[in-house]
This record gives structure tokens, C-alpha cells and sequence, in this order.
């Protein structure tokens, strides 16, 4: 990821053609090493290819991937009864504890 978020932001920048060592010095501003087997490996899959239409030939890819708020769907029966077990002791928790400084007032 490191390899293609500094591709990206050199092309940001204006670099349309990034080289290993344009990616090495953005990364190494942050303090970010690239493996040179990385670099090796990323240009050699876009070489001579257009990185806009790779980005969104990606985006297509990504649509397709389903998607869901509902965690519940993929997640085994065990983790599940064990997750809503954990909110409910949370929510149980929180109610209980009034304090000695109500925000507002006491509840009468």
C-alpha cells in the first residue's frame, strides 16, 4: 500500500511519471521504508500501463464487492451472541453509574 499511496501522491504532485527513487524519497519524508522487491514488483505490473484506467478499472472491481453494515451476516452464531452479550453488560454499566455530579440535577 505504502507503493501505491506514494505513486499516487507523486502524481498528485504533478510527476507524471514517478520513478523508484521519487517513491523512496516520499516515502522516507515520513519516515517510511519501501522494500525494493515492492517497487521492483509495482512497475513491473503498471509498466506501460495508464494508472487512471487502472484506478478505475479498480473502482469496477470494488462495486462488485459486497457490502454491509451488517457484521452479523458474516460473523459465526458464537461471536455473535457473544458481541450482543458484551453490549448489553456495557449498556448495563453505563446505566447504573449516576455519579456524584449529574449533569443535570437529580432524578426526581
Amino acid at each position: 500500500m505504502k507503493v501505491i499511496a506514494a505513486y499516487l501522491l507523486a502524481r498528485l504532485g504533478g510527476n507524471t511519471d514517478p520513478s523508484a527513487d521519487d517513491l523512496k524519497r516520499i516515502c522516507g519524508a515520513v519516515g517510511a521504508e519501501i522494500d525494493g522487491d515492492r517497487l521492483e514488483l509495482f512497475f513491473s505490473q503498471v509498466d506501460g500501463k495508464n494508472i487512471d484506467e487502472l484506478v478505475a478499472s479498480g473502482k469496477e472491481k470494488l462495486a462488485l464487492v459486497p457490502s454491509s453494515d451488517d457484521t452479523s451476516a458474516a460473523a459465526p452464531p458464537a461471536v455473535v451472541e457473544e458481541t450482543m452479550e458484551e453490549k448489553v453488560e456495557e449498556e448495563e454499566e453505563e446505566d447504573d453509574f449516576d455519579g456524584p455530579f449529574s449533569l443535570f440535577g437529580p432524578d426526581n
